[in-house]
């Protein structure tokens, strides 16, 4: 199974050819092509190539699928004895990308 971590939005991942990531917001449109270039491990069929820091003449193509809104998050904080409460909470803007292909030159 061939695979690669990259990183993007300031988090790293692990991604294979055909799988959908969900990336912390990025500027970009709906069906839009993306290329990382910061790979930092690739792992062929019988290969790992390690980055230091990143792995030289690899990248990795996506799509865009679409920009959607994560789970939503509530924060509930209180003080004892006192009758304060209050909830807040918040969802995460995403891009939906699609790994369309792991580029290795060797």
């Amino acid at each position: 199974m061939k695979y690669a971590i990259i990183k993007a939005g300031g988090s790293q991942y692990q991604v294979s050819e055909g799988q959908e990531i969900d990336i912390f917001n990025l500027d970009k449109e709906k069906d839009e092509v993306m290329v990382f270039d910061s790979v930092l491990l690739v792992k062929d069929e019988e290969r790992i190539s390690i980055g230091q820091p990143t792995v030289k003449g690899t990248s990795v193509k996506g799509k865009v699928i679409d920009q959607i809104l994560g789970d939503k998050i509530r924060i509930a904080t209180y003080k004892a004895k006192s009758r304060y409460r209050k909830v807040k909470g918040h969802r995460d803007q995403l891009t939906r990308v699609l790994i369309e292909n792991i580029d290795v030159k060797d």
